[in-house]
Order: structure tokens, then C-alpha cells, then sequence
């Protein structure tokens, strides 16, 4: 089912979506934050686990705990972001535009 303008009815619609934009941006640099926080935490058992290889082996368990624990929080973030987003986007603001009038509305 594709969108029509409530004004002229043609079926040339755009999508602005910025609000899925910003929520995904938004969403991954909070994730990335938090998992990093809590990698930090979650290092001092890769430190721990490390500590078989000696200290090579402590400081590659600790920053590869934060690289991943930043990336896995910068993805969840992002995906969550990105689906508040868009549904601001379809419900709240008017960011379908008609490409033929240039009426703004939104689902």
C-alpha cells in the first residue's frame, strides 16, 4: 500500500525521516558509552582470564573486553534508537512530503 497526498492525491511521496536519523545517532553514541562502561567493568574478568598469558595476555583481554562491549552497546543502541525514531517519524511529525505540491503530512 503506498502513501497518496491528502491534498492533491498523487502517489509521489518522499520521506524526510529525520527523526530516525537523529534517534540513531543519538541511540548509537549512548550505547557505545554504556557498553564501553560496562566493558570496563567486564575487562577486569578478561584481565582475569588474560592473566594465563601473562601481561600481554592481561592487556589484550582488557581492550578487546572494552572494544567489543562498546561495539555490542553502539549497535543495541543504535537499533533502538532507530526504531523510536521512525516511529516519531510516522506518527508525530510531518515528514512525508508530496513531490509534485510540496504538501507536508504524515501517516
Amino acid at each position: 500500500m503506498s502513501l497518496r497526498c491528502p491534498s492533491c492525491n498523487s502517489n509521489q511521496i518522499g520521506s524526510l525521516r529525520i527523526a530516525m536519523k537523529v534517534g540513531a545517532a543519538v541511540g548509537t553514541i549512548g550505547g557505545a558509552a554504556r557498553g564501553i562502561s560496562g566493558a570496563l567493568a567486564g575487562s577486569e574478568a578478561g584481565a582475569a582470564i588474560g592473566a594465563i598469558a601473562g601481561p600481554i595476555g592481561i592487556t589484550i583481554g582488557s581492550i578487546s573486553g572494552a572494544i567489543l562491549g562498546g561495539l555490542a552497546g553502539g549497535v543495541g543502541g543504535c537499533a533502538l534508537g532507530a526504531k523510536l525514531g521512525d516511529q516519531l517519524d510516522r506518527h508525530v511529525l510531518a515528514n512525508n512530503v508530496c513531490l509534485e505540491c510540496g504538501y507536508r503530512f504524515n501517516q
